[in-house]
């Protein structure tokens, strides 16, 4: 495996990124998609620009019903297919009958026990096969995101590539591009929420609090990663 990643100018355009990490890749490269305005936009970066390129998701057993409406309005609009990973459900319920229904406030650790069960290791399945995987992470979003590289190997699955086509764009670059193609989006962003996960660990943003506030409100910003991004 050629271990040298391609070069990316500073101002590439995310077409470009999508584009010189899917060939670098080469082999299947799949988005993970939570159907947030960032992996809205990418599925339509992706279509406009001719490339090839799956989708699959991961259904914890706890997203809202508006997320669900955002994923059957992509699969309407692109004829999308999309590949669902859901939990070990044998996991699921001993975690629940040990730890009751609301571990994941009582410490990082459970929480971070909730995530591994309904995240992380559905992403490890998700992940077989491919040779490259794209996020909609920026830079912008949080603390624990600032050192983000375009296109990164991620030695924690295998070596494979890691695509990060958005990271240099902004939230209004972001909202400007979904509305100028008007993109699906869920209608919890009217409601203030800025970033969407599971129901019970996430709220909207009050003024002032940054874009991931929202995201497990309890913990300190620099705690705020489920483990699909481990660095």
């Amino acid at each position: 495996m050629n271990n040298s990643l391609p070069y990316i100018a500073k101002d590439a355009k995310p077409a470009e990124i999508l584009r010189a990490g899917i060939e670098a890749a080469d082999g299947p490269v799949s988005l993970a998609c939570s159907f947030s305005l960032e992996d809205v936009a990418i599925i339509h970066i992706a279509h406009e620009a001719g490339l090839e390129l799956g989708v699959f998701a991961i259904d914890t057993g706890r997203l809202n019903e508006e997320t669900y409406e955002v994923a059957d309005a992509l699969t309407e609009r692109y004829r999308l297919k999309i590949n669902w990973f859901f939990p070990r459900h044998e996991e699921v319920e001993a975690l629940e009958r040990a730890e009751g229904l609301f571990s994941f406030r009582e410490s990082l650790d459970k929480r971070h026990a909730c995530c591994a069960i309904r995240k992380v290791e559905p992403l490890s399945r998700a992940l077989k096969g491919l040779a490259g995987w794209v996020t909609g992470m920026r830079r912008e979003q949080s603390v624990t995101r600032g050192e983000l590289a375009p296109i990164e190997r991620d030695e924690l699955n295998g070596g494979i590539l890691k695509i990060n086509p958005l990271i240099n764009w902004s939230e209004d670059e972001l909202i400007a591009y979904t509305e100028a193609h008007r993109l699906p989006k869920n209608r919890l962003y009217s409601q203030g929420y800025r970033s969407i996960g599971c129901a019970p660990c996430t709220r909207a943003v009050k003024p002032g609090e940054d874009v991931r506030a929202g995201r497990w409100w309890w913990e300190s910003a620099e705690n705020k990663e489920c483990g699909l991004h481990r660095r």
